[in-house]
């Protein structure tokens, strides 16, 4: 409890000091403060099947793991795993960035049946499905989307003389 401190106002010599009403003190009890919230536990959402996406370039490799609408519930590349520079585009840190993205949704969404989509054409492709056949999803199909061009680039115009 705080205590009261009574301030006298400070007066002229002909003002006599008007009475005071009794200040009530109001008991803080314990029906006035809120109760502590407790947090409710999250249901975990479970995704038994979804979608890998394997992003090969040459500088990188990015792994997305999305359920079967797309959103994506865990995402990992080569650089993110620690490499640099010319490393990121080797199969092995496409193979890390794999596992690290696999482990990821294993863990917190229960994966187990997956798609697989491959696009690019880096060294991390093959590394990446390898690495996922390994670590025992069930991969009902894969299927490469890399772009395809169809009819190039604007030509150049013509010379003029």
């Amino acid at each position: 409890m705080a205590e009261e401190v009574l301030e006298t106002p400070v007066l002229d010599n002909d003002q006599a000091p008007a009475p005071e009403a009794p200040s009530e003190v109001v008991a803080e009890s314990s029906e006035d403060q809120p109760a502590p919230k407790t947090r409710k536990k999250k249901n975990r959402r479970t995704v038994a099947t979804g979608q890998i996406h394997v992003l090969a370039t040459f500088n990188n490799t990015i792994i997305t793991i999305t359920d079967d609408k797309g959103n994506a519930i865990a995402n990992a590349s080569a650089g993110a795993s620690g490499f640099r520079g010319s490393k990121k585009g080797t199969a092995y840190a496409a193979q890390i960035a794999a596992e690290k993205a696999i482990a990821a949704a294993r863990q917190n969404y229960g994966l187990t049946k997956a798609d697989v989509f491959v696009k690019g054409v880096g060294m991390g492709r093959d590394a990446a499905i390898r690495t996922l056949v390994a670590q025992k999803v069930q991969l009902e199909n894969i299927k490469d989307v890399t772009g395809i061009p169809h009819g190039g680039v604007r030509p150049r115009r013509p010379k003029r003389n």
